[in-house]
């Protein structure tokens, strides 16, 4: 066998390995991801593999040093960037796509710096948050763009900000979602000056119209993405805003002590629903 058809198959083998880390821990994203135009289906879930490992290091292992782990996990991923391959199958995906796309280090570090702050920081200012919310939402947008503009600077500079502003409603609506775990499990609350004691209707609604603005301003760019990656990123923005209408439904208490979910059956309506409108060219 030739060197290259070997190079094939490792290359192969690490993009299963970043699709299936995908499927195992988001049925949202990879139905999602399925929607895509078939060009970009490895590229993103090698970009969600690299994020989810990370997030991984900080939220679970711990029975490790994290701190360590993240370091190291870190150097790797430089590692594997400067010399295009690296036998941790997750990383191999991740830096095919970040010099195929030509991903800025400058969002590698931002996201990573974000993966650092969850090692230590438990209460989060408002200066901190944003911080947070640009490093682990927004920027796992631009890289998803790049993949999707694929070289079409002037495209990727006009889809910054909506890209940008659909990453961090998704993130709130996380954070809203996982509020007991988060401060329960982990010690951590990221709405800034938010007492879990004081979580009331008052600031519920206050944070929901904030992501309803986050929403408004991402909705905007979806209709101008490439038509390959618009009904991908439309079907997340409607799961995604689903989410958030049924917390919106859902009183404090409940948030507090419960983590509430989209049914499978019906994430699989809206994904057929997507479809239709993206027949009629609707979205």
């Amino acid at each position: 066998m030739s060197s290259s058809n070997s190079l094939d198959r490792y290359n192969l083998v690490c993009s299963k390995c970043s699709k299936l880390t995908t499927q195992q821990y988001s049925t949202s994203f990879t139905l999602g991801i399925r929607s895509l135009a078939k060009e970009y289906h490895n590229p993103i879930y090698a970009i969600y593999g690299f994020v989810r490992f990370a997030d991984e290091i900080v939220d679970t292992f711990d029975r490790t040093d994290k701190s360590e782990l993240l370091s190291k996990f870190k150097a790797d991923t430089y590692e594997a960037i400067e010399k295009k391959i690296s036998l941790n199958p997750i990383l191999h995906s991740f830096q095919e796509v970040v010099n195929k796309y030509h991903i800025e280090n400058e969002l590698i570090e931002t996201f990573l710096q974000s993966m650092e702050m969850d090692l230590n920081e438990k209460g989060y200012s408002q200066s901190l948050y944003e911080k947070y919310i640009l490093g682990s939402a927004e920027v796992v947008g631009l890289m998803c763009l790049r993949v999707f503009c694929n070289g079409n600077k002037e495209q990727f500079e006009s889809l910054k900000f909506p890209a940008m502003r659909l990453g961090s409603a998704f993130q709130k609506i996380n954070f809203l979602r996982d509020l007991k775990d988060d401060y329960n499990e982990l010690g951590r609350t990221y709405f800034p000056g938010l007492e879990m004691s004081e979580f009331n209707d008052k600031s519920k609604s206050d944070i929901e119209k904030d992501i309803e603005t986050d929403f408004k301003d991402g909705y905007l760019g979806i209709k101008s993405l490439p038509k390959g990656a618009r009904l991908g990123v439309y079907v997340a923005y409607v799961y995604y805003y689903a989410l958030f209408k049924k917390i919106k439904r859902t009183s404090p208490q409940i948030v507090l002590n419960e983590r509430v979910r989209i049914p499978n059956f019906y994430k699989y309506f809206l994904i057929l629903r997507s479809l239709f409108k993206h027949s009629l060219n609707l979205i």
